[in-house]
């Protein structure tokens, strides 16, 4: 099921911050933030929040496995209309 970017915008800040730094890492060959310091990291996160607005990146509930995850639109396993 996909959650609408309207019902994201309700989610506390951090909360969404923090949905989108799991994705970050998800992306990450080496799979640490090592390398980027604060400004980076706060760059990436405003880059993922402009994607989700134009929904080329979607977030993505699962029910089978009660898992939610943000997706390229290309790449979900949601089919939408």
């Amino acid at each position: 099921m996909l959650v609408p970017y309207e019902a994201l915008q309700q989610l506390a800040a951090e909360t969404l911050n923090n949905l989108i730094k799991e994705y970050l890492l998800t992306q990450m060959e080496d799979g640490s933030f090592a390398t980027l310091d604060d400004k980076a990291l706060s760059n990436a996160i405003a880059q993922c929040q402009r994607a989700l607005a134009r929904g080329e990146l979607l977030v993505e509930y699962s029910e089978d496995d009660e898992s939610i995850a943000i997706r390229h639109k290309d790449n979900t396993l949601t089919i939408t209309p």
